[in-house]
């Protein structure tokens, strides 16, 4: 883990913003992102959420959307095979 040297508070609503040069760094989009976290102990972690595959749990940027589930390429290849 790198440390940053940036410390931020938690507002009354709870919330902490992520720097400008953080997001950027990161490629995060206001409003189009969305994350998810986790805990370690005291620690929280926050990942830009990205659906798995609802077969192998992999992560694709080519994720197909069948029925509200996602699909990776590898696993529509082994379910069109006969």
């Amino acid at each position: 883990m790198k440390g940053t040297g940036i410390v931020r508070k938690v507002d009354e609503l709870g919330r902490v913003t992520i720097p400008k040069e953080i997001r950027k760094q990161l490629n995060i989009t206001d409003n189009v992102d969305s994350f998810e976290m986790f805990t370690d102990g005291n620690t929280l972690i926050l990942r830009k959420y990205a659906p798995a595959c609802i077969f192998c749990n992999s992560f694709e940027e080519d994720m197909v959307t069948l029925k509200g589930m996602n699909v990776c390429s590898a696993c529509i290849a082994k379910l069109s095979e006969k």
